[in-house]
């Protein structure tokens, strides 16, 4: 098992770290390819890298492109209100150029820190 680390911006964060947010839409890009389930994430916050939250890798979605990846699950998975919405904000950090390129990857999280 292996310890990936993320980092994301204070709302997905947060989002994540509630429980609000199941599934993290990357790029499947090399370091994505890395990823296995039951690997864990941990997700620092680009903000205040101190605040981090471990999450254990559930399953792997693999899409063409983020449009497909969204219309298959519901919005609120990915911490949205719609579609539209979550497309909007991956434009942010992700071009159609490098979409086209890598493809896309959800990646399914549950709390994954260890007992005790």
């Amino acid at each position: 098992m292996t310890t990936h680390q993320m980092k994301l911006t204070r709302t997905p964060f947060e989002k994540i770290e509630s429980g609000q947010k199941v599934i993290e839409s990357r790029l499947f890009d090399e370091k994505r390819h890395q990823i296995r389930v039951g690997d864990r994430i941990e997700f620092l916050r680009t903000d205040n890298p101190s605040q981090a939250v471990v999450m254990k890798v559930r399953a792997l979605y693999r899409y063409q492109s983020f449009g497909d990846l969204f219309s298959d699950f519901p919005s609120k998975y990915f911490g949205g209100e719609s579609k539209e919405d979550l497309l909007r904000e991956i434009r942010q950090f992700y071009s159609l150029e490098e979409e086209s390129k890598f493809g896309v990857i959800g990646i399914r999280i549950e709390n994954g820190k260890r007992p005790g």
